[in-house]
């Protein structure tokens, strides 16, 4: 497992910048676990992250967002929205919950099962426990 730590300074001339590097390296791999951490120095205030992740695995469903149809945008948005939420409520990062490529796929392969969701990049044992009848039942009221 490779690690990579990033800190996401909090001064507008940075904070962005800092953000859009770390997506960009989020996009890039597939991650295994997170962990953050607020520092203060008295002087500079910044966000802490530590992502444990191994090199993306080949996933022939993923695409970029611009390439879904109009149902498929439909199931991301709804997908999206539901995991915006979620992150609210847990105070988490929504990345911690699942990465945009991770619901591109699920809207690209539309699994109807639990079994189905595990076969999806990066839906084991646990994100499939703690996700997966709100994700199953999501689909199937669209």
């Amino acid at each position: 497992m490779n690690i990579k730590v990033f800190n996401i300074r909090l001064n507008k001339e940075h904070c962005q910048e800092d953000q859009n590097r770390m997506n960009e390296f989020l996009d890039s791999v597939e991650i295994k676990l997170t962990s953050t951490n607020f520092v203060t120095t008295g002087t500079v205030d910044f966000w802490s992250a530590v992502v444990f992740y191994e090199p993306k695995k080949e996933n022939k469903f993923i695409v970029d967002e611009s390439e879904l149809s109009l149902d498929e945008k439909k199931i991301y948005s709804a997908l999206k929205q539901w995991r915006n939420d979620l992150a609210k409520e847990s105070g988490w990062s929504a990345f911690r919950i699942c990465h945009n490529s991770h619901l591109i796929s699920i809207t690209k392969i539309k699994p109807q099962t639990l079994d189905e969701l595990k076969n999806i990049r990066s839906f084991g044992e646990r994100r499939t426990l703690n996700y997966g009848d709100d994700i199953i039942s999501l689909l199937n009221a669209l």
